[in-house]
């Protein structure tokens, strides 16, 4: 976890939360962690976020969206994870 003031967006926060999360997964620092290879975030962090994470830190930022055309509520497969895990 990484606490930032109110004025900072999420998905600029993220980078920091980021790269604290890889330095601490760093393979040298311990060899029992595993290193984070894949998030799923919702459409607020698409961007440049995606691109810089896949290049530095070798991580892969999938945002999951709603299929096109959807009306109504449905249950998104991989958004439905995301939301579970921040309620």
């Amino acid at each position: 976890m990484v606490v930032l003031p109110a004025c900072v967006q999420d998905r600029d926060g993220t980078k920091r939360l980021l790269l604290e999360l890889h330095h601490r997964q760093h393979p040298l620092l311990s060899t029992t962690r595993r290193r984070t290879r894949n998030l799923f975030a919702d459409g607020g962090f698409a961007g440049a976020l995606v691109d810089w994470a896949r290049t530095p830190l070798r991580t892969t930022i999938e945002i999951v969206r709603k299929p096109a055309g959807q009306k109504g509520f449905a249950v998104i497969p991989r958004k439905w994870t995301v939301e579970r895990t921040l309620a």
